[in-house]
């Protein structure tokens, strides 16, 4: 997730959209460093923030995790430091975790220490999260096409397929693990030949579809449900906020800055919150 420029498929996709915005900015706020995503806590009320700072694959040591509240105000720039390139985050029970570039890293967050640290065995860019009922934690790794399980304190490759569209954003709901596919053939400068979609794998026969007629959509990130059977997804490249439905319809809500990251939603309040990286800030978007 380096800057690069758009190119004709970032066109293509506003003639994709199918209505017109129907999101408007509530609140933004200013002072991170490539922040990549963010994770509500309605335990504590709080949003978690990962910032990159460096390199996105930079071995710098110099990430941190910060907290802010739902309202948009700062509460700890530098929560949680001595990540390299933090980026997706989940959590389970009060375990926060968070994906370093070929690690999985544990959280704990009454205390904020770091409390597990798994290696990604050939991984080169982990990047988002999910878990599932039986506790498993689900990573992408985007650069090599693998999706990887945290299963028994172990983490290891759960499925590796070109048809996994370079996996970004993941959610597991109805017994399986939905992904936003970044697209196929990725180049040096993280374009793709061919944009991605939103496809879905069985949980148990770890089986591959598309979600509608597996028509290009974008370079998709973040991804969510929008608490109507949808799901709304930000597209990095075009810098776009979508919502898609289970027939592969897609709507554009919103334009933004290329870097439009790992959003979280908070469905009681409807809003979309969206990390924009190259930005360095978040901004919080009601979406009807």
């Amino acid at each position: 997730m380096i800057r690069f420029q758009s190119w004709l498929f970032s066109i293509l996709l506003l003639g994709m959209a199918g209505s017109s915005a129907t999101a408007e900015e509530v609140w933004s706020l200013d002072g991170f460093k490539t922040p990549e995503s963010v994770l509500f806590d309605a335990k504590r009320n709080v949003l978690y923030v990962t910032n990159i700072v460096g390199e996105p694959t930079g071995k710098d040591g110099i990430g941190y995790l910060s907290k802010v509240s739902p309202d948009g105000k700062l509460k700890t720039a530098e929560w949680v430091k001595g990540f390299d390139a933090p980026k997706g985050l989940v959590m389970k029970g009060d375990t926060l975790f968070v994906t370093d570039i070929d690690r999985l890293r544990s959280v704990d967050v009454e205390s904020g220490q770091v409390t597990g640290t798994w290696a990604a065995e050939g991984a080169q860019f982990l990047n988002d999260t999910a878990v599932d009922e039986a506790g498993r934690v689900f990573v992408s790794d985007m650069l090599t096409n693998r999706i990887y399980v945290l299963d028994n304190d172990a983490l290891s490759v759960w499925v590796e397929s070109e048809d996994l569209l370079h996996p970004n954003g993941l959610r597991v709901e109805d017994g399986r693990l939905l992904v936003a596919g970044w697209g196929r053939d990725i180049q040096p400068d993280f374009s793709s030949k061919t944009p991605g979609h939103l496809i879905t794998i069985d949980l148990n026969t770890k089986a591959i579809s598309d979600v509608g007629p597996g028509e290009p959509v974008g370079n998709l990130d973040g991804l969510e449900p929008d608490g109507a059977g949808n799901w709304l997804v930000t597209d990095w490249v075009a810098g776009t906020l979508f919502r898609i439905h289970p027939d592969g319809k897609v709507d554009q809500l919103m334009d933004l800055n290329q870097g439009s990251a790992d959003l979280e939603f908070m469905e009681g309040e409807k809003l979309a919150i969206i990390p924009m990286m190259m930005d360095g800030k978040l901004v919080a978007t009601r979406v009807d």
